[in-house]
């Protein structure tokens, strides 16, 4: 009579609660996690505290179109003793006083090289002067102008700044009005209507579309376009591992091992971004369907936006390849940094970046997202002009395709020569 076979017991399974006890299992993600909050913390809210402290050469454009000749006993007329205060007025290094003609002034609104323009108009002194006599017709008129295409909170300080310029223009002509209708024997009516004799209008100085988001939509659109990109790249990536072998796959209490495929880091990363350029044409193009057919974001120049979609999700794919493969387990945090958590403050897409604090402006000068964000408000907003950002945000797209090819065959390369390979065969399991 054949004897039972006793099963032989497994390994004894551990618990969680003596687990919990190990500090040194604490020690790492708690240490990690920490240091990621906090810095993500300072990046974030450091650059919009306070943008009016930070404020650094904003570009503002400054119009003096006054024709007039100069009041009795001036050598200059009222307009260009208010342009003169205006940029006298300003803090040193606030603001970047463009002053010139209005159509060059209209030409950089439409390019997004300044935020907003004041406009002292042709008639001004003559309004002015009318003011004390009975060919008064009118207030003198200031115009603010404003640029929403350049995003909402440029073109509000720039218009703050404006308005608070043409406001303390109006209170010392009125000063000097008062005083002089005071001496002419004016009465008290009069002589309270002169106190702030200068009216200001404000109007964009260059419309954008109604389904334009008040300029947030290339902010957005970019944004989705990075994540596409980054998400993207980040898919294939952990698929390709999962796929030959490299990685578990773990869908609920199924868990599935593929055999190990015998494959070079190099042949691997070859791999990886011929994928992640086949895969964004069809993120890119799901984008663009996604905002501008079904949600009917205004986009004139569909189809060069389209190949810039692709371009830029492309490059960030291509980078967040190229640093998982030389970072390994960690490259996905790091390429977090590169392209969300250290781009998205120095965009200058919400935040102008003439009102952030020096350090993102440095970092504007290279991240990602910034050169992004400026071809696409060239492309929907500026009717695609080259000098509106289109081209440095080819040439960035070029330079970062170009670095992620370097970077990463560089560093697999150098790994492969050293024999630092990745093969650790694996049998294959059944899922359970």
């Amino acid at each position: 009579m054949a004897s039972a076979i006793t099963p032989r017991p497994g390994p004894r399974q551990a618990q969680a609660g003596p687990l919990l006890r190990r500090w040194k299992l604490w020690l790492v993600p708690t240490v990690l996690s920490s240091l990621v909050a906090f810095g993500l913390s300072l990046l974030y809210m450091g650059g919009i505290v306070d943008p009016s402290r930070s404020l650094h050469h904003l570009p503002i454009a400054l119009v003096n179109g006054d024709t007039g000749a100069p009041p009795p006993g001036q050598q200059q007329n009222i307009g260009t003793r208010v342009a003169a205060a205006v940029t006298a007025g300003t803090p040193p290094g606030q603001v970047s006083w463009h002053q010139e003609s209005l159509s060059r002034a209209q030409d950089e609104l439409a390019s997004g090289k300044v935020y907003g323009a004041l406009v002292i108009p042709a008639d001004f002194t003559a309004s002015v002067e009318a003011l004390t006599t009975p060919d008064a017709t009118g207030q003198p008129t200031l115009t603010v102008l404003t640029n929403p295409g350049a995003g909402s909170l440029a073109s509000s300080l720039a218009g703050q700044i404006n308005q608070g310029a043409a406001q303390q223009a109006s209170a010392a002509i009125g000063r000097q009005l008062t005083a002089n209708a005071a001496a002419a024997g004016a009465d008290a009516t009069t002589r309270v209507l002169l106190v702030d004799p200068v009216a200001v209008t404000t109007r964009p100085g260059h419309p954008i579309g109604s389904h334009s988001g008040l300029g947030l939509t290339a902010f957005y659109y970019t944004l989705l376009l990075v994540l596409a990109g980054f998400v993207g790249g980040n898919i294939v990536h952990n698929g390709v591992d999962t796929g030959l072998g490299y990685a578990d796959t773990e869908i609920g209490p199924l868990h599935t091992r593929r055999p190990t495929v015998p494959i070079s880091r190099t042949q691997t990363l070859l791999l990886k971004m011929g994928m992640t350029a086949g895969i964004s044409l069809v993120t890119c193009s799901l984008v663009m369907v996604a905002t501008v057919s079904i949600l009917g974001m205004d986009a004139p120049h569909a189809g060069l936006l389209w190949v810039f979609s692709y371009c830029a999700a492309l490059a960030v794919g291509l980078g967040v390849q190229a640093i998982n493969a030389a970072f390994g387990g960690i490259g996905q945090l790091v390429s977090m940094f590169v392209f969300i958590a250290l781009a998205l403050p120095s965009s200058g897409a919400t935040v102008p970046l003439e009102a952030s604090p020096g350090f993102y402006r440095f970092l504007g000068n290279f991240e990602p997202m910034r050169q992004l964000v400026g071809g696409v408000r060239a492309i929907i907003y500026f009717d695609a002009r080259a000098d509106a950002g289109l081209t440095r945000a080819w040439v960035m797209i070029a330079i970062g395709v170009a670095a992620a090819l370097l970077f990463g065959f560089l560093m697999t390369r150098y790994y492969d020569h050293k024999g630092l390979h990745r093969l650790t065969p694996q049998p294959a399991e059944d899922d359970v």
